[in-house]
């Protein structure tokens, strides 16, 4: 079925247009006319060896399909809606030892493991040296930008910093080691963007380094425990903790799903204040506590994931037949107006705000949803007390990607002096 207001051969996960845009006027469209949509792809462009798949775009479907893994799976082709026509279904295959696309049991095995690293109290106790380093990364790039009048880019200097040195306090990385976690998670990510030159390959060679750090990791943490989440995950293996080749996988998840989705939300969000400067000024007088939930809800760095139909089964009134892809585009779901009072106002005051930035319920619910919120409101705290006159220069430059609402560059200036 093709949607006649769309041009012939659209494709939600086209990553020239997610480069330029993300398509909030198709996805208003096909919610009104069309929420279980079949896009038609060129045989094998995903990497899947199919023809396309289903663009569900209706908050309500979204959490359907989301919390129902006996009929929508994971693991049956992953969760990522797109590779590209050149990788290999064993290169696919590899990836099902990721967490994000398992099924239960054997999800549900490991992520009762790794939840142990995400309690209250395990997050409550980086509080304050992410709060010390929130502060110290922003006035490191105070004082830089004093050497280029003022400007400086935003991405670079300051939303990468952060989510990498929380994952790295998580799980023991040491200070010197960091930039490699940083430069391996880039390359798995960037592989559609030409700029950064990442093929398949190299993504994959990102992957391994980082699977071989952790394992070694998690090797002298058998050896010599301590008292870390390391320790905690793998220190007592065939006691119902992960082997060192789990949390090398897990390490990986961490490392795009944690990392790359949290800087781009503070990227985001930091563009959604200065181009709404009465949200800024709001924000910087009250600090609202619902501040973090817009962000991610506006934001929505993950445009997508997919699931894979274990079963013919009927979805807004289409017949998605067993073996069919079926993709989760949160960024229209955060966008219904169905349930969201004027989805389209940056607001941080919103509440209630049941966006589905952090999936759509269901067993693959963001573990680290805590952590990434405490992340938020740190680094911008941390900007409306150091940088409180930060100006836009000039338009973001966009991640070209399948699936990820990502930011590369972000122009901004601050007063100095």
């Amino acid at each position: 079925m093709r949607c006649p207001h769309l041009p012939e051969g659209f494709d939600f996960t086209d990553p020239d247009l997610l480069q330029a845009r993300v398509p909030h006027s198709e996805f208003a469209l096909m919610r009104q006319t069309a929420p279980v949509w079949w896009c038609a792809q060129p045989a094998n462009i995903s990497g899947f060896g199919d023809e396309g798949y289903w663009a569900v775009t209706r908050h309500a479907d979204v959490k359907y399909v989301s919390t129902h893994p006996e009929l929508f799976s994971s693991n049956t082709n992953t969760a990522v809606i797109r590779f590209n026509e050149t990788i290999s279904r064993d290169q696919i295959e590899v990836q099902k030892l990721i967490m994000l696309n398992m099924d239960p049991p054997e999800h549900t095995r490991v992520r009762q493991i790794v939840q142990r690293g995400f309690t209250p109290r395990a997050v409550r106790s980086l509080e304050q040296a992410l709060r010390n380093r929130a502060r110290s990364i922003v006035e490191t790039a105070h004082a830089a930008a004093a050497g280029t009048g003022g400007s400086f880019d935003f991405v670079t200097d300051i939303a990468v910093e952060l989510p990498l040195q929380a994952i790295a306090e998580l799980i023991g990385v040491p200070q010197e080691d960091r930039s490699k976690i940083f430069d391996w998670s880039n390359k798995m990510a960037a592989y559609d963007d030409p700029e950064y030159a990442i093929t398949e390959e190299v993504g994959a060679e990102a992957a391994m380094e980082i699977v071989a750090y952790s394992m070694h990791l998690a090797a002298a943490r058998k050896e010599c425990p301590a008292q870390d989440i390391v320790t905690q995950l793998v220190a007592a293996e065939g006691e119902g903790n992960l082997s060192s080749d789990e949390f090398g996988f897990f390490v990986i998840l961490l490392a795009v799903a944690g990392n790359e989705t949290t800087r781009n939300a503070i990227s985001h969000g930091m563009h959604a204040f200065l181009t709404h400067p009465e949200q800024w000024e709001l924000y910087k007088r009250e600090r609202p506590r619902t501040t973090a939930e817009e962000i991610v809800r506006w934001a929505t760095p993950v445009v997508s994931f997919q699931r894979t139909a274990t079963q013919d089964v009927e979805l807004g009134g289409q017949l998605v037949r067993e073996g069919e892809r079926v993709g989760l585009f949160y960024s229209s779901a955060n966008n219904d107006p169905e349930v969201f009072e004027a989805p389209e106002a940056f607001d941080i005051t919103r509440d209630p705000n049941p966006h589905l930035g952090f999936g759509g319920g269901g067993p693959h619910f963001c573990l680290g949803k805590s952590l990434a919120v405490m992340e938020i409101d740190l680094i911008f705290n941390a900007i409306a007390d150091v940088m409180p006159g930060l100006r836009l220069l000039e338009d973001p430059r966009r991640l070209r990607s399948a699936w990820l609402n990502g930011i590369k560059q972000l122009q901004v200036s601050t007063p100095v002096g």
